[in-house]
């Protein structure tokens, strides 16, 4: 009885979904990650919805440092890092992760996702407070939900309402701003210069998801701190290795020494989770090291992300304004950005359509990413098949509320 009624009210739920242009479909890739990859069914297509922002995923450099690595260190440990699980080369990754986004220490996770899951718990409790952007990564959200400290969220981007619930939670210990670096929806980056002021006056901690602004964001690449130039006023730093840097999986928190020795004793993710195979870690640091060499790829990520949001805005599609390598497509509409994005598969076009609960009720859109391995003509044949369905359902140069008025909620 129990299993047939939870059977049946799982298909109910997902049939909404399927009704409502929410269900996620998986399309399936036959080939290596890249700008150009082979879908089921549709063949080739040109990829626009990869984190590969330095075009390394396929990288013929990294795969033959993985080979070596996979020769010279194994498949895996078969560990977590405080029994038998600890490498030389995990040692190495930590001190130069740490020293690549200027912090003291660093300790590797097998995502950011635990990375953020493993932080919140061990530094506050129900002394503590923590003031959240309302627009977090759900990664983040998890992770505080997880530690007993008052929660306070705050409007995105809204510094005035942050200072007001700095106010509201005066009373506490220790206070804490989180905060994407960069929103991975929106591609808009967080107010660093402005936070750390309110977090200086307020005498709370900064503490940064980096995940979409890693190795190509600011002058060398080091993330949305060195952007802003507020690397000494940012605390703490998370991010991961799964998309910039490769896009394996792999993720870590930097920060000051006590921070990251705590986190060693203490967090659960990283105290109960098998150790980061030696591969990815081996072929991260040959990451770095290319990072080091040339900042060819972030120049070329910049020119073209450009290139393309101004190329798609003067076709007249609602596009969210930055200067970000994820470029929203704001269709409102859930079915609307799925049926689109469908048509636009068949065009040869790979892009997804984003909707409620990945992004809030209204605000349906398509998310284009932009890689430093894209071509001027990869990126002229996207925008021409933007323009075709957007001609076609007949939205370009509506706007949200056109849109809306046109295809509703």
């Amino acid at each position: 009885m129990s299993i047939d009624y939870l059977r049946g009210m799982l298909s109910e739920r997902l049939e909404s979904a399927r009704q409502a242009g929410t269900y996620k479909k998986e399309q399936v890739i036959t080939t290596r990650q890249g700008t150009r990859i082979c879908v089921e069914p549709a063949g080739e297509v040109i990829n626009f919805c990869a984190n590969n922002y330095l075009g390394l995923s396929g990288n013929e450099t990294l795969v033959e440092r993985a080979k070596e690595a996979l020769d010279r260190h194994g498949f895996g440990l078969s560990s977590v890092r405080f029994i038998v699980g600890t490498h030389k080369i995990h040692k190495e990754l930590e001190s130069r992760v740490a020293a690549f986004v200027g912090k003291q220490d660093a300790i590797l996770y097998s995502s950011c996702f635990d990375a953020n899951g493993g932080l919140f718990e061990v530094l506050f409790d129900d002394r503590d407070a923590v003031l959240s952007d309302a627009l977090n990564h759900a990664s983040l959200i998890d992770g505080i939900r997880l530690c007993k400290a008052q929660r306070f969220r705050y409007d995105h981007l809204d510094m005035q309402d942050l200072e007001d619930e700095l106010i509201r939670a005066r009373q506490a210990r220790m206070k804490a701003i989180v905060t994407d670096g960069v929103f991975s929806m929106d591609g808009e980056m967080a107010p660093l210069p402005q936070i750390c002021d309110l977090a200086e006056e307020h005498d709370a901690l900064v503490i940064v998801d980096d995940s979409h602004a890693t190795g190509f964001i600011g002058p060398d690449g080091r993330g949305t701190s060195e952007y802003h130039g507020v690397g000494d006023r940012v605390h703490v730093i998370t991010s991961t290795f799964g998309k910039a840097l490769g896009g394996a999986s792999g993720g870590f928190t930097a920060g000051p020494p006590e921070v990251v020795e705590a986190l060693r004793q203490f967090s659960r993710p990283y105290l109960f989770s098998n150790t980061l195979a030696p591969v990815i870690v081996a072929t991260t640091l040959a990451v770095l090291d290319l990072l080091d060499e040339s900042g060819e790829p972030r120049e070329r990520l910049q020119a073209n992300q450009r290139k393309f949001r101004r190329l798609i805005t003067e076709a007249g599609f609602d596009v969210i304004p930055g200067d970000h390598p994820i470029v929203p497509i704001m269709l409102y509409n859930a079915r609307l950005a799925t049926d689109i994005a469908d048509e636009l598969l068949a065009e040869g076009v790979y892009v997804i359509g984003f909707s409620y609960p990945v992004v809030p009720q209204g605000l349906a859109r398509i998310r284009v990413q932009l890689s430093a391995a894209h071509t001027d003509e990869q990126i002229e044949k996207a925008v021409g098949a933007f323009v075709r369905t957007g001609e076609k359902h007949g939205i370009l140069g509506l706007g949200r509320d056109g849109i809306m008025r046109k295809f509703g909620p």
